[in-house]
């Protein structure tokens, strides 16, 4: 599954739970690194990264992630196909 597969499966999902999503459409201009995905829900917030199975983390993906782990009442997840279960769960 591409990463574009992967992303449009997620933001599928969270659509139709009743998420909001942003997405940077094109990064060039924005800080490399920043997550993919932010989804809001009532007082939720989920920040994720989405790689293939094989995609690799850049570090300043990683550093991006690092930083929002830091937050109060703040998910960060790295998402892979292989997720696809806790994808689920976490957007219920």
């Amino acid at each position: 599954m591409t990463e574009r597969l992967w992303q449009q499966r997620v933001l599928d999902l969270a659509k139709f739970r009743g998420w909001i999503a942003y997405h940077t459409y094109d990064s060039r201009r924005s800080q490399p690194g920043f997550p993919d995905l932010v989804l809001l829900r009532r007082n939720r917030c989920v920040v994720t990264e989405l790689k293939t199975d094989r995609g690799l983390v850049t570090e300043a993906q990683q550093h991006w992630l690092s930083a929002f782990e830091h937050v109060e009442r703040l998910d960060t997840f790295l998402w892979r196909p292989a997720d696809w279960p806790k994808v689920v769960e976490v957007l219920r």
